[in-house]
Formats: C-alpha cells, structure tokens, sequence
C-alpha cells in the first residue's frame, strides 16, 4: 500500500518510537506517580521526561504546564471548556470569543456548545481564498474580547497562519488558544516566542507518537478550571482537584506507551526539523505540480510543510474518488468534508468535499509518481 493519509495519522513511526512503545509493554506495567515503589517511581520519570522534551521541541513554558492527553481533541476540549466554562454557570454577559470558519470541529463543535449554552459571544471569520489572515482575526476582535482561538495548519489544505503576526495585532489582555494537530512536528512552533498561551498538539501526527497521545501545553497567563475530575496521585483527601499543574487537568492514569512515543518522537525531530520541514515542502510542491497537470482537477492546496495535498475532480466525489485510489491502486488518503464543514462552505466544496492526500517524511518520489498516474487514469475515466 502507498499511504498518503498521514494527516489523519502518521503511517509510519521511527524505529525510536517502536523500541519506546514495545518496551513500555513488555516488562512489569506499573502506574507512574501513583505508588512509592521503584518501579512507579521510574516510570513518572519517563512521563516527566516526556514532559520535558515536549516543552524543549514546543518552546513551552515550563513541564509543570505540559498536559498530556490521549489526542488533540482532548487537549482542545480541556482548553476551551477549562478557559470558558465557569463552575458557577453562565455569566450575566458572556465574554466574547473570536475563531475562524477554517477550524476543525474539536475547535467548532465546543465554541458553538459554549455559545449556545450561553458561555460566550462568538465571532467566526471567513477564510478568503482558504486563507485567514492575521488582520482579519485582529479586525474581529471587541472591547470585551476573552481569547482568540485558530488553526495553525488547516487539515484540508494545509494553508498556515503565522500565530506571531495575530498575537502582534492583538491587545495583550486576549489570550491565543491554538489548534497544532497538522502544525506540530512540521512546522517551527515556539510557544514563547511566537505569542501562544495555550497550544493543543496531536502525538500520532507529525510528532511521530501513538494514537492515544498528545498534549496541551499552557503559557504561564493560562489558567483553567478542571474538565475532568478523578484521582491524580497527590492530595487524596482533598475533594476538589489539585491547584498546581499539570495534576489539576489530568484524572486518570496516564499512558506510559503514550508518553514514551510522544518522548521519542520529540527527540527524533530535536536536530531534523529545519529538514523535515523542507522535505515535506518539495515532495508535496512535486506533488502538486503533477495535479495541476491533470485534466479535470481541481487543486485547492498550495506547496506546504505540512505534506497535504487536497484536490477535486469534476466528474467524480471525493469519497468515490479516494475509494477508487484504495480499491484500484492500493492508495490511500481522505475523501470527504475532514471534519471541517466550514471550510469546505468557504472553499464551494462542501457538495462534494475534497480528496486530501498527505505525505510524511518516509514517504518517497517513486509513491508520488505512482499516485499521479493512478490520479490521471481515474480522471481520464470516471
């Protein structure tokens, strides 16, 4: 199979991130933090490790303010549910909020709950030729403004938005609360120097971990209620979550695989990110260019580092399209809305959606080129 679906999930993980994973459930499997023994002691080292690591790659705050979580969508529920969600209910007038129409549904579906709910004022701003600009968010931005929340890399097209620029353009009281599922591990996210307070990151993305794993890093401006309530270790007594991070956001055991992957795949990208970052850039400008070269498709995408690489065709829905790459080719990417109905709205695509193809790294010239004649043979004959 040639996979071209790393943004739903990384196909293939380094051979680090194997080794950490297999021997994290090999030997005895003991509960870090939660037990005096040497073994539950070693392992909340191997948590505090990826902690670490994750904050050094990210340009975090500090560990103390890494929240691992089991994916991207949690990270971005604890983070708006935590920031904008009281204990004590609605208030009389709820604090504005300012997203965009580019967002991904874990960032869509709890704005608009919260809005409806009576939480918060929304303002959502449209994409201009897939494109949100800084000025635009800064444009929508009221007197009462509470946070800023958008994408760093759309997962349709992978189009970026410099979170540096927005912040520039923001008054300092609005806090930036951003989506890194596509962004993280491909792009040169640095939490402190580029303005962000609280950045949601996918592990099983392009930071090369498990699925199971990701992360919410806070910058020391950020400070949220619970979302979830349970045991964590410490202050047993207490019947209310702790007040110190990251115990307060994290009830439950952790996964040991899940933060060994996460550690492990931060330390296999430390010294290659400028590289990666290029490779993914030309492989899916190569990619591209093949497309553009093919009648009767549409392509929606430009060169990215991301590695995607979305397109329609004009006689076939992406859905049958990316079943044909599958069935026919043993190709697989994304046909559809990709959880991103707005967008596709913004785009004229939401009749028909978009195939997306995304590489990785390990992906080759050789898969390009046979994606391409496979794309051509299917458009020549829907």
């Amino acid at each position: 199979m040639i996979y071209f679906d790393n943004a739903a999930t990384g196909g293939r993980k380094p051979d680090a991130v194997v080794r950490a994973v297999r021997a994290s459930i090999e030997g005895p499997c003991g509960n870090p933090g939660r037990s005096g023994h040497a073994l539950s002691v070693a392992l909340a080292e191997n948590v505090l490790r990826c902690r670490k690591l994750l904050c050094e790659f990210l340009g975090g705050e500090s560990s103390e303010r890494v929240i691992l979580t089991k994916n991207c969508t949690e990270a971005l529920n604890i983070a708006l549910f935590g920031l904008l969600r009281p204990p004590q209910g609605p208030p009389e007038r709820p604090p504005h909020v300012v997203s965009t129409e580019a967002e991904h549904n874990a960032v869509l579906r709890p704005l608009l709950f919260l809005e409806r709910n009576g939480y918060i004022r929304l303002t959502l701003v449209r994409p201009q030729s897939g494109r949100v600009s800084p000025a635009a968010i800064a444009a929508a931005v009221q007197k009462d403004t509470a946070a800023a929340v958008f994408t760093l890399a759309s997962n349709v097209t992978g189009s970026a938005i410099d979170p540096a620029a927005v912040r520039a353009l923001l008054p300092a009281r609005v806090l930036t609360v951003c989506d890194g599922a596509q962004a993280c591990g491909h792009t040169a996210v640095q939490m402190r120097a580029d303005g962000i307070d609280l950045l949601a990151a996918a592990g099983h993305k392009g930071l090369h971990g498990i699925q199971g794993s990701g992360a919410l890093l806070l910058s020391a401006r950020a400070e949220l209620f619970p979302y979830a309530y349970g045991g964590t270790g410490t202050d047993s007594a207490d019947p209310d979550m702790p007040p110190f991070y990251p115990e307060r956001l994290e009830a439950g055991t952790l996964s040991c695989p899940a933060a060994a992957s996460l550690a492990e795949g931060a330390l296999y990208l430390l010294p290659r990110r400028a590289a990666v970052a290029a490779r993914l850039h030309e492989m899916t400008g190569a990619l591209l260019e093949g497309l553009h070269a093919v009648p009767g498709i549409r392509v929606y995408s430009e060169a990215n580092a991301c590695g995607i690489a979305a397109f329609g065709c004009e006689a076939l829905s992406s859905e049958l399209f990316a079943q044909r790459l599958s069935d026919e080719y043993g190709i697989a990417v994304r046909g559809g809305l990709h959880c991103a109905p707005r967008m596709h709205a913004a785009l004229g695509t939401l009749r028909t959606g978009l195939v997306r193809a995304s590489l990785s790294e390990f992906n080759t010239e050789g898969e390009i080129s046979d994606f391409l004649r496979a794309v051509r043979a299917i458009a020549a004959s829907p």
